[in-house]
C-alpha cells in the first residue's frame, strides 16, 4: 500500500492542460474567447424573451452556464500557477487578459438578465419548461429577480467595463502598494531591520510579547504614512458601489451582499443579535489568553499570539497527513476515502518553498470535476488544521460535481459551513484520542477559543465597522482620523474590556485586504455564519453519529439550488430565521473555552 505521506507534495495540474501555453492551452483560450464575443453579440440582438423565441432563449442560456464554467477552468488553472510561481511573469500577464474576458461574460450575462426580467410570467413559465434547462430553476430566478435592479443595457455594460478600469483600479494599487510595502522593525536587542509588510502577521504570532508588539507600532508607522491614499482608495470603493446602487435601485447597501450570499436581512440580524447577547463566551476565551500571559488584557497584537503553554514540537508532514486522515476515517469514512484518493492523484499542493503565494485555498473545475487544495505546510498542528479545513472545501465540490454548473454555485455563507465542519471533524478526532499529550490537548483547545474569539469577535467587529462607514460614506468621503475613531470605537464595542484601552488598532481597516476587494462585498459576515452553522451541524453529528451524515450530504448537494433558508430548513429541518438557533450554536463554543480555562486556573 502506498505511503501517502510519501507522495509528491507538488499538485499535478496536467489534467487542465498539459502544458502552459502549449497548443491545448491556446486552442482552448482561443475558442472561448471567440465564442464568448460571438454569443454576446447574439443575445443583444435577439428580441425580448418570448413564446415564438425561448428556444433561442434557453440556448444561450446554456451557452453562458457552459462558457462560465469554462472560463472558471481557465481562472483556476492560472490561478494555480501564479500561486504557485509568483516569479513567473507570464502567468500574471495571462490573469490579467482573462479579467478583460471575465467583463465579456459579465456583458452576455447581463443580455440575460435584461431579456428574463422584461418577460412576462406567461412566457417565463414557458421559458423554464424548456427541455434543457431542468434542476436550473434556482440560479434563473435569481438572475430574473435580478433583473428588478439593473440600469439599461448600455449602463451595465459601461459599468462591467469600469468595474475593471474604475472600482477594480482601486483594489488593484491596494494590492500593488501594499505588495511593496515595507517597515522598520525594531527587534528587543535594539537591532533594527527593514522587514516586508507581509511578513507582519507572522510576527503579530511571535512567542515574544516584544516582538508582537514592535512589529504592531513600527507597521503601523507604514500604514499611517500611505493613510491618504488607502482612504481614497477605501473612500473610492464605497462610493462607487453606492453610485451603483442608486442607478439600480436599490436603497439598501446591504441588499447586494445578502442577495450575493443567498441569505435574507432576516437571517444575518438574528444571528449578530444572538452573538451580541453572547459576547461574553468568545471575550472569555481572551480573558483565559490574558492570564496566560499575565496582563490585565490582551493588546491588539496579542489576539493571533500563541498561548504561553508548554511547547508543541514540530508536526511533520507525514504526521499531520497521518492525522487527518485519521480522524477523518473515524468520524466520516467516504471523506476519508475521498481525501486519500486526492493525495495519491497529487491534487494538494503543500510543500514549502520560495516563490509561493502567501494562504491556503481550494479551488477546482467543473470541466473536469476536479479539485485543488493549495496551501505551505510549515510543520505545525494549524498547518494541520488548514489541510482539513481545505479539504472540507474540496469534498463540498465533489459531492455536487454531478450536478449542472448552475447548480454548483453556491454563495460564500454556505462554501465556510462545509469547510469548518471538515476542521471540527479533526479537531474532534484529535481531542479524542488517546495518545494525545497534555501539550497537544491544551494547544487544539487554545486554537478552538482563537476560532471563536476569531468569528464571534474579531468578525463580527469587521462587520460592524463596515455597515456603519457604508452608512456614513453614503453622505459624504471619511478622512483618515475619521476612519481611525470609528475602527477604535468599533473595537471598544465589541471586545469590551478584553482589549487594553490604548491597545487598540486604528489602522485596521487599511491593513486588512477584505475591505479592498472589489469583487466582493461585506467579506466578513460569511465566515461567522460558516462557523456557527458548521458548530450546529457538529452537534447534530455527535448526537446523531453516522446516521446525520447522509443528511449533511444532502444539505451540500442543496447549496446551490436553495437559499440558505431553504437549503437548511428542507433537509435539516432549523429556522436560520430564529435568534434561538443561533444563540444555541454561539454557545457551542463555551465547552472548549471552559476546558481551555480550566487549564490555564490551574496553571495560574
Amino acid at each position: 500500500m502506498t505511503n501517502l505521506a510519501d507522495l509528491p507534495r507538488t499538485w499535478d495540474l496536467t489534467s487542465y492542460f498539459p502544458t502552459f501555453d502549449g497548443p491545448e492551452y491556446r486552442e482552448f483560450k482561443t475558442a472561448l474567447y471567440q465564442e464568448l464575443e460571438g454569443h454576446l453579440k447574439n443575445a443583444a440582438a435577439l428580441p425580448g424573451l418570448a413564446a415564438d423565441n425561448h428556444l433561442a432563449w434557453a440556448e444561450l442560456t446554456t451557452a453562458l452556464e457552459d462558457l462560465s464554467a469554462r472560463i472558471g477552468h481557465l481562472s483556476s488553472y492560472l490561478h494555480n500557477l501564479a500561486a504557485a510561481d509568483t516569479a513567473h511573469e507570464s502567468y500574471k500577464q495571462e490573469n490579467v487578459q482573462l479579467a478583460r474576458h471575465f467583463s465579456t461574460l459579465t456583458k452576455f450575462n447581463n443580455e440575460l438578465i435584461r431579456a428574463f426580467g422584461a418577460a412576462s410570467q406567461t412566457d417565463w413559465d414557458t421559458f423554464l419548461s424548456t427541455p434543457g434547462l431542468q434542476g436550473a430553476a434556482f440560479g434563473l430566478e435569481r438572475m430574473r429577480s435580478e433583473a428588478t435592479h439593473r440600469m439599461s443595457g448600455s449602463e451595465e455594460s459601461l459599468a462591467a467595463d469600469l468595474g475593471i478600469n474604475g472600482i477594480g483600479a482601486w483594489g488593484r494599487l491596494y494590492d500593488n502598494l501594499t505588495g511593496k510595502m515595507d517597515f522598520e522593525m525594531i527587534w528587543p536587542d535594539g537591532r533594527k531591520e527593514r522587514v516586508p509588510m507581509a511578513q507582519r502577521r507572522a510576527l503579530m504570532a511571535n512567542t515574544d510579547r516584544e516582538v508582537r508588539a514592535s512589529a504592531f507600532r513600527e507597521g503601523n508607522r507604514t500604514w499611517e504614512t500611505h493613510g491618504e491614499t488607502l482612504a481614497a482608495a477605501l473612500n473610492a470603493i464605497a462610493g462607487t458601489r453606492h453610485t451603483l446602487y442608486d442607478g439600480r435601485g436599490q436603497k439598501d447597501f446591504l441588499d447586494q451582499p445578502y442577495f450575493d450570499s443567498a441569505v435574507s436581512s432576516a437571517t444575518i440580524d438574528a444571528m449578530f443579535s444572538a452573538i451580541m447577547a453572547n459576547l461574553d463566551i468568545p471575550r472569555q476565551a481572551l480573558r483565559a489568553k490574558a492570564k496566560l500571559q499575565q496582563t490585565q488584557a490582551v493588546g491588539f497584537y496579542d489576539l493571533e499570539a500563541p498561548s504561553p503553554l508548554d511547547p508543541v514540537p514540530p508536526l511533520s508532514w507525514s504526521d499531520a497527513v497521518g492525522l487527518v486522515d485519521q480522524a477523518f476515517a473515524s468520524g466520516y469514512p467516504a471523506l476519508a476515502d475521498y481525501y486519500r484518493d486526492i493525495l495519491k492523484k497529487r491534487w494538494i499542493e503543500s510543500e514549502k518553498r520560495a516563490d509561493k503565494s502567501p494562504g491556503a485555498y481550494c479551488t477546482g473545475s467543473m470541466v473536469t470535476g476536479e479539485q485543488r487544495v493549495y496551501m505551505t505546510y510549515a510543520d505545525t498542528m494549524h498547518d494541520a488544521n488548514t489541510l482539513a479545513h481545505e479539504v472540507g472545501h474540496a469534498w463540498h465540490s465533489h459531492v455536487i460535481k454531478d450536478l449542472r454548473p448552475f447548480s454548483q454555485e453556491y454563495p460564500m455563507t454556505l462554501a465556510e459551513t462545509a469547510s469548518t465542519f471538515a476542521e471540527k471533524l479533526f479537531m474532534h478526532g484529535m481531542l479524542q484520542d488517546p495518545n494525545l499529550t497534555p501539550a497537544q490537548q491544551a494547544f487544539l483547545l487554545d486554537q478552538e477559543c482563537g476560532n471563536a474569539s476569531s468569528y464571534l469577535l474579531n468578525i463580527a467587529m469587521r462587520y460592524e465597522f463596515e455597515k456603519e462607514f457604508y452608512a456614513l460614506r453614503k453622505d459624504k468621503e471619511l478622512s483618515v482620523s475619521e476612519l481611525n475613531a470609528l475602527m477604535v470605537s468599533t473595537q471598544r464595542k465589541i471586545y469590551g474590556d478584553t482589549i487594553t484601552e490604548g491597545d487598540e488598532d486604528p489602522w485596521f481597516w487599511a491593513s486588512k485586504l477584505h475591505f479592498f476587494i472589489t469583487e466582493v462585498s461585506f467579506y466578513n459576515f460569511p465566515y461567522t455564519f460558516g462557523y456557527l452553522l458548521s458548530q450546529a451541524l457538529f452537534a447534530e453529528f455527535k448526537e446523531t453519529g453516522r446516521d446525520f451524515l447522509p443528511r449533511y450530504e444532502a444539505f451540500l448537494r442543496t447549496t446551490g439550488v436553495a437559499s440558505c433558508e431553504d437549503a437548511v430548513r428542507d433537509t435539516l429541518g432549523w429556522d436560520l430565521t430564529s435568534e434561538d438557533f443561533w444563540a444555541k450554536a454561539v454557545r457551542a463554543a463555551e465547552a472548549p473555552i471552559n476546558a481551555f480555562s480550566q487549564i490555564v486556573k490551574k496553571r495560574s
